[in-house]
């Protein structure tokens, strides 16, 4: 019987149970893509990466929700990043090059005296106007049309997947968030496998620029990321395309999510721009919880 052993790091944290939880395999070159889906299904994970070999980068990584591949995961690459240097597999390596589905990406590694940081580079930012029914929308997420921003527009944005960007007045109408999941592909009709991340100027932390909650599409197999870096990505790059876009300097921002989950995760976003281009990075590290086996077809073991 074929086994596996997974890894469980926790994402954009250093405190174990606080962040966005991933599984890392690190032998993924030695699944099949039926058996990487296996196995993020029963690991359970929201997403569950696996490390490769690539012949145009330095690593390949794929990106597993337990109902579907993903492109780009960014939570997952800081678990990934943070599993192989702290397992001494990059060696010395504090810059490399990671093959993901929407393109290769520079990973950047910086170690202080009490963390090890982690800065990708993600797709350059896109937007798509969102042209639904703002009253379903709102519906769909448990909320009424007038806790939205009416002065901020409702967008579709990708740093390398889509996400809708809804931006809310008050922090407390978080807490009252109720998602649909199931109703969001007839609300997003321009991108139905999109998911649904609400966005907000006021903060939980005061040295935060905005907070954020990631509800998926149930097409992915889960309803909620606790703490996820491509949304983050994006909230940036909205930043600095809706709400100051005359910039000169690049953009130093902080994104929180997950405090009405019980999670208390912090993204670093870095904004600047590249003649026309947005380019976003983000920075986070991670932390070990536990390693445990799957054997396909069969029980798991903790460890």
């Amino acid at each position: 019987m074929k086994s596996v052993k997974v890894y469980h790091y926790d994402a954009f944290s250093q405190e174990p149970n606080k962040g966005n939880p991933a599984g890392v395999v690190l032998n993924g070159e030695d699944f099949s893509e039926a058996e990487m889906q296996e196995i993020a299904l029963r690991a359970g994970f929201s997403e569950t990466a696996f490390i490769t070999k690539s012949d145009i980068a330095t690593l390949g990584i794929r990106y597993f929700k337990p109902g579907r591949e993903m492109d780009l995961c960014g939570h997952a690459t800081m678990a990934s990043v943070y599993a192989l240097k702290t397992r001494g597999l990059l060696e010395d390596r504090t810059k490399f090059t990671m093959e993901t589905k929407a393109g290769v990406l520079p990973i950047r590694i910086t170690e202080t005296k009490d963390e090890t940081r982690i800065t990708m580079k993600q797709a350059t930012p896109q937007f798509k106007k969102f042209k639904g029914d703002v009253e379903a929308l709102a519906n769909s997420l448990g909320i009424t049309p007038e806790d939205i921003d009416s002065e901020l527009p409702i967008v579709y944005g990708s740093t390398g997947n889509w996400t809708l960007i809804v931006p809310i007045k008050e922090l407390s109408v978080f807490k009252r968030m109720m998602p649909n999941t199931e109703a969001f592909p007839s609300v997003l009709a321009e991108i139905p496998d999109s998911s649904i991340h609400p966005l907000c100027l006021k903060t939980y932390h005061s040295d935060a620029d905005m907070h954020g909650r990631h509800f998926c599409s149930p097409y992915s197999g889960a309803v909620e990321d606790a703490i996820t870096g491509t949304a983050s990505g994006v909230m940036g790059a909205y930043y600095a395309t809706f709400i100051d876009n005359c910039f000169e300097k690049p953009l130093n921002l902080v994104v929180e999510q997950g405090q009405e989950i019980n999670k208390d995760g912090r993204v670093r976003v870095q904004v600047s721009r590249d003649e026309q281009n947005l380019e976003v990075e983000i920075t986070g590290s991670a932390i070990y919880v536990e390693e445990f086996d799957l054997d396909l077809g069969g029980r798991n073991s903790n460890g």
